[in-house]
């Protein structure tokens, strides 16, 4: 294809991801907090949709040449600039404008310098080096935190750098060899330029909407085992992390524990206060009984206010021991509301895995135990009833 034609078909693929990403959003736009790096990477695909119309607008002699290739150049640049700005931002990093931005003044500037001088051989150095550079740091962005990042993730990083590498050669090598470089000729240089452009493209648009669809997907794995509300596992959750313990448990090794506690009197906060008030006094709970807790430790929301702790490695006195911690901790801590200052006591059942348990057994034995420290005036410590000891024959 020439490359009026090549131009003409990145800015319609351009267009055409504007245009998809406008309808796939309307759902998200009627509600508050659309992502920041979504409206960025949209603004780059306008850029640069807009940078590749003039070009092929100006290469049919509508639009003056001398103004057109300008301009349309720092569209591009720029929407190039944004689109990896946007996966910089997508990737947590709050801060990419204050690089981003200087960059790209600079690269425009030289940019105009290089197309004023010459406007074919520093032009295409100027372009080339800069389109790659800002490809490689889209690159950079999808390749941060390289273990744990997924498949996909790397596969875009890879072939993004590979292909930046490309464009940016491109420059070097009408530079340095006019003529062509032995058998890369000229024209095949150009048309691995458009190519790598073309696939650029390709994979900006697919691989973001990729990424949304794979971070979706994430986070409903994480939703099905974590409580959204308290950001502790949920009964699921808690679930999958006693099996493990249950199964060492038949083993000869250090004890592990279990805690369950419940808060004494919740229901009146919430027929008082309301629920929102109700979220506040749980989410403070949590954070107390979290500075309570090892990283090992593992505490979950089981039903209502109704909470367990698999305390690893631990024995019951122990596990007594940090619950009357989490007990005294709860009990000074005051929760202040618009409305009311709220003080809250909770009552605790602790015993161990044993080897002949079920996780059925484990819960009941447990909740057995709160039911005691309930029934005894609340605000204490109940520990389970020993295993019977076998009658002899």
């Amino acid at each position: 294809m020439d490359s009026t034609t090549i131009v003409l078909v990145l800015a319609l693929g351009n267009l055409a991801f504007c245009a998809a990403l406008f309808f796939a959003e309307q759902r998200q736009d009627a509600a508050p907090g659309r992502p920041e790096a979504l409206t960025t990477w949209g603004w780059s695909r306008q850029m640069q949709a807009a940078g590749w119309l003039l070009l092929a607008i100006g290469g049919a002699n509508v639009v003056p040449e001398r103004l057109a290739l300008p301009i349309a150049y720092g569209l591009v640049i720029a929407g190039v600039a944004w689109e990896a700005g946007a996966l910089w931002e997508r990737g947590g990093s709050r801060g990419w404008r204050k690089l981003t931005a200087p960059a790209l003044a600079l690269a425009l500037a030289a940019f105009l310098l290089c197309y004023w001088i010459d406007e074919i051989g520093l032009r295409a150095l100027a372009s080339s080096l800069i389109l790659g550079a800002f490809y490689l740091s889209a690159a950079a962005a999808l390749a941060r935190g390289w273990r744990e990042a997924s498949m996909l993730r790397r596969f875009l990083a890879l072939s993004m750098a590979l292909l930046a590498l490309v464009v940016g050669a491109r420059g070097a090598l009408v530079l340095l060899a006019p003529s062509g470089w032995g058998w890369m000729s000229n024209e095949l240089l150009r048309q691995l330029y458009s190519g790598a452009l073309y696939l650029l493209m390709l994979l900006g648009g697919f691989g973001w909407q990729l990424l949304g669809r794979e971070r979706l997907q994430d986070e409903l794995a994480r939703l099905e085992v974590v409580d959204p509300l308290l950001e502790v596992v949920n009964r699921r959750g808690f679930f999958n992390a006693l099996a493990p313990w249950m199964a060492l448990a038949r083993r000869p090794g250090p004890p592990t524990a279990l805690v369950l506690f419940d808060l004494d009197g919740f229901k009146r906060v919430n027929d008082s206060y309301g629920h929102p008030a109700g979220d506040v006094v749980l989410r403070t709970l949590v954070d107390v009984c979290k500075r309570q807790l090892r990283d090992s430790d593992q505490l979950g929301r089981v039903v209502g206010v109704e909470f367990a702790i698999l305390l690893p490695r631990t024995g019951e006195q122990d596990a007594a021991m940090v619950a009357e911690r989490m007990r005294a901790a709860i009990a000074a801590t005051k929760v202040k509301l618009d409305r009311a200052m709220i003080s809250l006591t909770a009552s605790f059942g602790v015993t161990t895995i044993r080897a002949d348990d079920s996780s059925v057994t484990l819960l009941a034995r447990a909740d057995e135990a709160l039911r005691a420290a309930k029934s005894a005036g609340r605000n204490r410590i109940e520990l389970a009833p020993p295993p019977a000891i076998p009658a002899e024959a």
